[in-house]
């Protein structure tokens, strides 16, 4: 009943009552705990969701009492490293594609395993294809790198 009656006379430019604005600091802090151990609703927090969160928490906010600008300013901070590590992690995953491009053309004509299943299939590298996931043509079949478990002289 007390959600019929908040749903109904749903103001959005009205403040956040002390109720409100304790469900959602719980939201956001269950959410932040969620990601932190990798059970968060999505894999990552995406910028625009930080956004999101930010503008509502804003739009929401008592005028005789805003938010202080130091909670501001510390918000501020994490969308700009928030930001910085999306851009490292996207640096990462391709410097990881670049080593493991070289490190299977540093393989060919050299004797490798390959873990198929549960099988082991063993040959020379006679072609190397390079991008996201670079593969090895053996034996007349293209591998991904990845499946590459030794390499021979």
């Amino acid at each position: 009943m007390e959600t019929a009656a908040v749903t109904a006379g749903f103001n959005p430019k009205a403040p956040m009552s002390a109720a409100e604005k304790l469900a959602n600091d719980r939201f956001v802090d269950g959410f932040n705990k969620g990601l932190n151990q990798g059970k968060g609703l999505k894999n990552e927090l995406e910028m625009n969701d930080f956004l999101k969160i930010l503008t509502t928490q804003l739009s929401h906010q008592d005028p005789a009492s805003p938010m202080e600008d130091k909670e501001f300013v510390a918000q501020m901070a994490q969308i700009s490293s928030l930001k910085q590590i999306s851009g490292m992690a996207q640096d990462i995953a391709r410097l990881t594609a670049i080593f493991g491009g070289n490190e299977a053309v540093n393989s060919l004509g050299k004797q490798v395993e390959i873990l198929e299943g549960d099988h082991v299939v063993q040959g020379a590298v006679k072609a190397v294809t390079r991008g996201g996931e670079p593969t090895v043509l053996v034996e007349g079949e293209y591998y991904p790198w990845k499946q590459v478990v030794k390499v021979l002289e």
